[in-house]
Parts: structure tokens; C-alpha cells; sequence
């Protein structure tokens, strides 16, 4: 039983924490707040997690390691580049109106700590681009895709799925949407984004 309590507790920390750091950030953020909002008292918490710091980084750890397989999947599988580019789409979206903090969370950190990025390297589950780049090189070659540096179409796929989910309230003021719209309007790009960038790079 006593396991099972530890791991519920944990849960429940690391719930709420991942609530207040969104809202307020790592610096806006009390280590009171988060234990009343776990529902346990300051002295639990700091059981579980001596210092802030460290409770953040499991935070961002537990946030990051939700991306990576995304990332990794659509880079390591055996598909076509098209089909990558139309996997990563549709998964990276769905996954993101599951999950839609995540984005701004992670750059907000990586924007505050750039270092940070050095441990998560570390990670196995860290993406790699080799297997990509080689990929893009051969379809070069076979030429069924135009020219194009491995790096700037992995940027390109990146920065068309994630830009309008880190800039949705500009976006929904630029197109004057409500939330459902906005909501609409993502799932029609997991077929405009794929096509777009294929239509970009095939011949």
C-alpha cells in the first residue's frame, strides 16, 4: 500500500506543479502553492523534491519525454520522407490538442535556460537526425524530392506545426477566431501543413 500512496503522492505533486509552472513560470512559482495545490504540506514536498529547481526539471523532464518518441518516431521509422512528413503532422497535432501547454512550456524553459537543453541531450530518447538526413540525401539522389538540406526541411516541418500552437492567441486575434474555429483550423493543417510541404519539395 505504502508504494502505491508514494506514487499517487508523487503524481499529485508533480500534477500540480506542471499547473503552476505554466501559469507563473519557474520564478513565479512557490513551493507553498504547489504543496497546497498537491494537497500536502511544504514539509511533504520537500521530501519528494528538495528545491524548486529540481522540481521543475522533473516537470520539463516528464513534458519533454511526452515529445521526444513523437519526434523520434517520424525521424527513425522506415517511411518515405512523404510519409514522415504526413505522420508527423497528423500525430504531432493530435498529440498537441491533447497536450496543448506543452509547447509553450518547453521553450519558455529553454528560452530561460538555455544550458538546460545540454541535460536532455543526455536522454536516449533525445531525437536524432542522422537517420533523416542520410533519408533525405538518397531521395535527392533517386530524385524524388528537389534539393533541399536535411536541417532546413526538419525546421520547416518543426516550425510549421508548432508555431501556431505557441502563437494561438495572436493567431486568434489576427483571424478574429473563437476557440472552436481555432480548434477547426488545426485539424484541417494535419492535411494543409503535409501537403504543403510536400508540394514544396517534390517534383
Amino acid at each position: 500500500m505504502k508504494k502505491t500512496k508514494d506514487e499517487n503522492t508523487e503524481e499529485q505533486i508533480l500534477e500540480a506543479a506542471k499547473n503552476i509552472f505554466q501559469s507563473k513560470g519557474m520564478d513565479g512559482a512557490r513551493m507553498q502553492e504547489i504543496a497546497d495545490k498537491a494537497g500536502i504540506n511544504k514539509a511533504m514536498l520537500h521530501y519528494y523534491y528538495r528545491s524548486k529547481q529540481l522540481l521543475f526539471e522533473a516537470v520539463f523532464n516528464n513534458a519533454f519525454l511526452l515529445l521526444a518518441p513523437q519526434l523520434n518516431t517520424v525521424l527513425n521509422d522506415d517511411s518515405s520522407i512523404e510519409e514522415k512528413i504526413k505522420n508527423f503532422t497528423t500525430n504531432y497535432i493530435s498529440f498537441i490538442l491533447k497536450h496543448p501547454y506543452l509547447p509553450n512550456f518547453v521553450i519558455q524553459e529553454l528560452n530561460r535556460n538555455p544550458e538546460f537543453i545540454l541535460k536532455m541531450k543526455e536522454n536516449k530518447e533525445f531525437p536524432n537526425l542522422e537517420k533523416f538526413k542520410k533519408q533525405v540525401n538518397e531521395e535527392i539522389k533517386k530524385g524524388i524530392i528537389k534539393p533541399i538540406a536535411a536541417e532546413q526541411l526538419f525546421i520547416n516541418i518543426m516550425a510549421l506545426n508548432i508555431f501556431p500552437f505557441v502563437a494561438k492567441p495572436l493567431i486568434k486575434a489576427f483571424i478574429n477566431a473563437d476557440d472552436e474555429t481555432y480548434l477547426q483550423l488545426m485539424e484541417n493543417r494535419k492535411t494543409e501543413v503535409s501537403n504543403f510541404i510536400i508540394n514544396s519539395i517534390k517534383h
